[in-house]
């Protein structure tokens, strides 16, 4: 038995290759949803019309049963994750191909399975990195296909998390947007993808559990953020985009979304809340 901290590794190395299969359908509802919330648009969509990019984040996301969730709001460990035997888990980037547009009204099919496995001893304690393989199809028409990486990592200390100060300040980007970043925006976009993480919403949970200062903003919400800075600068979307948290951001910052061109047909993006360090970065790439 290979044991690093309090982990087991063979054994969650034995979840490598385990899939699963779900499916859920692109409707009207969600799609008005999903920009009311973002405040892209409080219209009704047209039925075939294109649906939003990372809307997907929003489809068949697991149906535990509230009395099936842990202390975070996570549901209990096993299943189709490893059983990682660390209390806390955050998702920590994403590498995504978009090989064709989804439409409101698809029925869309997502196979995911775990391809990877790692646990590391890091200056905060033990880690464990899951690697995710996700393929969202409709009619067999691959649409979607993404690398998620989520990390487990031991319960901080209250000086171990949060706002440091020694951090060092992002740059400004050539263009430059302030996020319109509020509660209820958290709280809708936890909604619309059935998160029940409570560090999103649960105020008291978040700063006096998890020794946050403020509410986190979520990580693929800050990435759509980013994504649909960068179509609105290029006019069109990305082939590929990747994305990567670096630090967390609150709902009480000032908080901006950054982008400077790239090589190759490329941008680089960023969040940061004023004068602080780089929250998630991301590419995308044309």
């Amino acid at each position: 038995m290979t044991t690093i901290g309090s982990v087991d590794v063979e054994h969650l190395r034995n979840w490598i290759g385990r899939e699963e299969t779900v499916a859920d359908l692109v409707s009207v509802d969600l799609v008005q949803k999903f920009n009311a919330t973002l405040d892209l648009s409080s219209a009704a969509p047209i039925w075939g019309e294109k649906a939003p990019p990372l809307i997907h984040y929003c489809l068949a996301q697991p149906s535990a049963l509230t009395s099936a969730l842990g202390e975070d709001g996570h549901p209990e460990k096993g299943g189709f994750l490893p059983p990682v035997p660390l209390p806390r888990r955050m998702w920590a980037g994403s590498t995504l191909t978009f090989h064709s547009d989804l439409h409101v009204g698809d029925l869309a099919r997502r196979v995911s399975r775990i391809s990877d496995v790692v646990v590391k001893e890091g200056r905060s304690g033990t880690l464990c990195f899951v690697s995710v393989l996700h393929k969202t199809d409709v009619a067999g028409v691959l649409k979607v296909e993404e690398t998620q990486n989520i990390v487990y990592r031991d319960a901080a200390e209250p000086t171990n998390v949060g706002v440091q100060t020694t951090e060092k300040s992002a740059p400004v980007g050539d263009q430059r947007r302030l996020i319109k970043q509020s509660t209820p925006l958290l709280f809708r976009y936890s909604a619309l993808t059935f998160n029940g993480h409570r560090i999103h919403y649960d105020r008291t949970y978040a700063t006096e559990v998890e020794h946050y200062p403020g509410l986190v903003v979520h990580g693929p919400l800050q990435a759509t953020l980013l994504l649909n800075f960068a179509i609105e600068l290029a006019g069109s979307p990305p082939r590929l985009f990747s994305f990567r948290g670096v630090s967390p951001l609150f709902d009480g910052d000032q908080a901006y979304l950054h982008a400077v061109a790239g090589e190759n047909n490329s941008m680089r993006l960023w969040t940061s809340r004023k004068d602080g360090p780089i929250a998630m970065s991301a590419e995308a790439c044309w």
